[in-house]
């Protein structure tokens, strides 16, 4: 008898709208509270998005406000900032 495959859950990176797997992304998540952060573990609770383990795809979907409107909120100049560092450090 034939084993089944295991699926792979894939996912769309919200900067350059390509389909990955959903290990290869890194979810942007705004939790309850309505504080948008990196989620690198991909267990926090909330809405998230997910993007690409690179800075441009990150700055593509601020550019094009993508992010803010997937998380359903405005998320401010600081925040990326933010996540570019972090984005950065995590290299």
């Amino acid at each position: 008898m034939e084993q089944k495959k295991k699926k792979i859950p894939e996912r769309q990176c919200m900067g350059c709208n390509e389909h990955f797997p959903k290990s290869q992304l890194l979810r942007v998540v705004r939790d309850p509270a309505g504080e948008v952060s990196l989620d690198f573990t991909g267990k926090k609770s909330g809405r998230g998005a997910y993007i690409c383990k690179n800075v441009a795809c990150l700055k593509k979907a601020q550019k094009t406000k993508r992010l803010s409107r997937v998380l359903e909120c405005d998320i401010p100049d600081t925040v990326f900032a933010a996540m570019e560092e972090e984005l950065d450090a995590a290299r």
